[in-house]
């Protein structure tokens, strides 16, 4: 088993940080089951895909391409009338008064934790 270095990859992918997500999607890809294209030799996903990108056997734009599909949010732009995001958010919220205290729930008892005073 051949150690990996990153100087093995640095050649490969300049940038450590974009080389770190790189190698970061590559391992999740693998731990959902795409194929492997080196010998895993008893070693974990995240050194195998960096195996990978030192040997040259993945394509580094569909990686780059499924980190940052994988990090979208879809925003449904259909919507012909304005949301009012502070109105949609106290709709969620429960009703709180500043100066009021919830009810304790019936049948929940603290007594057993509570601390004797030894003056």
């Amino acid at each position: 088993m051949a150690r990996i270095t990153v100087e093995d990859c640095i050649e490969r992918v300049p940038s450590r940080f974009e080389l770190v997500m790189l190698a970061a999607q590559r391992a999740r890809d693998i731990s959902a089951g795409s194929g492997l294209t080196v010998d895993r030799d008893n070693d974990k996903n995240p050194v195998v895909a960096l195996r990978e990108i030192a040997d040259q056997t993945v394509e580094l734009d569909h990686l780059r391409y499924e980190l940052v599909h994988g990090l979208r949010r879809h925003v449904d732009l259909e919507s012909e009338e304005p949301v009012d995001l502070q109105k949609e958010l106290e709709a969620l919220m429960p009703p709180q008064d500043v100066g009021a205290v919830a009810p304790m729930p019936a049948g929940v008892s603290y007594q057993e934790f509570d601390v004797a005073d030894q003056d």
